[in-house]
């Protein structure tokens, strides 16, 4: 078993007090960015930093200079450094399954080989092999020296998976769709609903289509069934169209062309019929989360090629360097997820806001959702005792300007607190004009208006002298002190969103561990799971399954018996 030592009750400590006495203290007194913004003239120096491609603005969240000192007080006294350097180096900080959680394994440099070890195994080694394999693959993909059963080169990937098996890939490759050089688009299938697939292979041609089956143990319901499905439907478009004869030695010929696994379970991917030397593993200690920098984007390294995926893993590793070597007083990485801890545990947020100022980001907050809600949406801590204070924020957001005109105005004007992270770039790949505007300069206005907006509001008199009536005043007043954090970046290149997507899973981690959570286990999605293999028959087939549900869930299926038409 894991020998990590219990976590300590963060509400405890001589900093949570502190903080508790500091927040008492200041919503008293009334919580004021512009007064504090007035009275501190180095507040944005102080708040600011520089990491890597990225300038980060904390000064328009809602603390002050005693509140960082005290976050970073609560931080030492709960050893977060300490937890850091363990999961850097291999510990089993994985308690629930005791396993090591090396995420930050998977972008070290070739030059690393032989300074992380699970065990025996020499994690930097293994992934640095797999890697060099994807890339030769990749590269025969991209080239044209892979053929389908046809002689044709391939056109388009398909890559089926779940949760972490799809949501990173299809983040990624969105996010960096200027990047795809090799005249290949990707599609990602993900959910079993029948209707995903059939909308993703729709218009395909099957002679220049590769399926990409990610799924680590090859067991995983929704991938397999997907899997299957595109397989029959590969074969019989494939045999329609006369390019087989639809025997079984030209359907498994078909199949060792079309079709390559990412997974470790050789014997299953072979039972499949996907040749096994076609299969890319990644290891137990790579949690599906953290995996899109694994063989998980092995339809990233075809869509943009091995130097650039090389260029997306040093961004991590960057980041991760970053947040190991820089003091948590300077350390921004650390220092966001403190200040999230502050809002959840002090503040009472709920909620946290992640809005992309960049239309090909769009799948960034969904990518989060399950970073950071399936890592700590937990009720007990890593030793199994129940938490001594809340935990886990509801991500969520969408794309600025859209946003804007939608959501926004219950950030702005709602009696909710939402912390919002605003991201923006200084470059397009996409620089356009209208007249004599720069379109991206208007919409980074929006971006900086925004935060301005968010905090320093409207106060009634400014409303009046606009002429407004009086009787519509109170509908017009910004109230202000609405925190956001301002992420800024050079461009969204393949380096800067690994930077990006590894700041994040830091931020996690420091969260996770205040609150003393195993953020690396999941056994929260285990129970559905179950059940769904238990009620599936009492669907249509077997009545004495269905007097086994309770009352509604019979409810339910009698109203799908009676209703089905198909």
């Amino acid at each position: 078993m894991s020998t990590v030592p219990a976590p300590i009750d963060a509400t405890g400590t001589p900093a949570w007090a502190a903080l508790q006495k500091h927040y008492d203290e200041m919503t008293s007194a009334g919580v004021d960015l512009k007064g504090w913004f007035a009275a501190d003239p180095d507040r944005v120096s102080k708040l600011s930093f520089d990491m890597g491609e990225f300038h980060i603005d904390l000064s328009k969240n809602l603390v002050t200079d005693e509140t960082m000192k005290l976050l970073v007080q609560l931080a030492r006294e709960l050893h977060v450094e300490e937890r850091r350097d363990a999961m850097y180096s291999g510990a089993h900080v994985n308690t629930s399954e005791d396993r090591a959680v090396l995420h930050t394994a998977l972008r070290r440099p070739d030059s690393e080989r032989g300074t992380v070890f699970d065990g025996d195994q020499d994690c930097v080694a293994d992934v640095r092999d797999m890697l060099d394999r994807m890339y030769a693959f990749a590269e025969k993909v991209r080239s044209g020296e892979w053929k389908g059963v046809t002689g044709k080169r391939i056109e388009h990937v398909v890559s089926i998976g779940i949760g972490g098996s799809d949501l990173g890939p299809v983040m990624v490759y969105e996010a960096l769709k200027p990047y795809a050089d090799a005249g290949i688009d990707c599609r990602y299938i993900s959910n079993i609903d029948p209707n995903d697939m059939a909308e993703k292979v729709r218009g395909l041609d099957p002679e220049t289509t590769l399926v990409i089956v990610v799924s680590k143990t090859f067991t995983t319901l929704e991938t397999l069934t997907n899997g299957r499905e595109v397989r029959t439907w590969l074969l019989d478009a494939l045999e329609a169209a006369g390019a087989i004869d639809g025997s079984e030695a030209s359907r498994a010929e078909a199949v060792r062309k079309h079709f390559v696994a990412v997974s470790t379970a050789l014997d299953r991917v072979a039972e499949f019929g996907i040749d096994p030397e076609n299969a890319f593993g990644f290891w137990n200690w790579v949690g599906g989360r953290y995996s899109v920098d694994s063989a998980v984007g092995l339809s990233l390294i075809i869509a943009f090629g091995p130097e650039r995926f090389e260029c997306f893993l040093k961004g991590f590793h960057d980041v991760d360097v970053y947040f190991q070597d820089t003091p948590l007083e300077e350390n921004v990485v650390a220092l966001m997820g403190l200040i999230n801890v502050w809002y959840v545990n002090f503040f009472g947020a709920e909620s946290h806001a992640v809005l992309p100022y960049n239309q090909y980001m769009h799948r960034f907050p969904a990518y989060l959702q399950q970073l950071t809600m399936e890592s700590n949406g937990k009720g007990v801590r890593w030793d199994g005792t129940p938490l001594t204070t809340a935990s886990g924020e509801i991500y969520w957001g969408e794309p600025g300007t859209n946003g804007q005109h939608a959501f926004y105005q219950l950030i702005h004007q709602g009696t909710r607190l939402i912390p919002a992270d605003l991201i923006a770039f200084v470059n397009t790949a996409n620089p356009n004009v209208d007249g004599d505007q720069d379109v991206h300069e208007l919409f980074l206005g929006n971006y900086f208006a925004q935060t301005k907006a968010l905090a320093f509001g409207k106060t009634a008199d400014e409303v009046r002298a606009e002429g407004t009536p009086e009787e519509i005043v109170p509908a017009r007043v910004f109230t202000g002190n609405r925190p956001t954090t301002s992420i800024f970046g050079v461009a969204l290149t393949p380096f800067a969103l690994g930077e990006l997507i590894a700041l994040y899973e830091h931020i996690t981690f420091v969260e996770g561990t205040v609150w003393g959570l195993d953020s690396y286990d999941q056994w929260g999605v285990e129970l559905g799971k179950q059940l769904a293999k238990q009620i599936t028959p009492a669907i249509s087939q077997d009545d004495e399954a269905l007097a086994a549900q309770d009352a509604s869930t019979q409810s339910l299926i009698q109203f799908y018996r009676a209703n089905r038409k198909f």
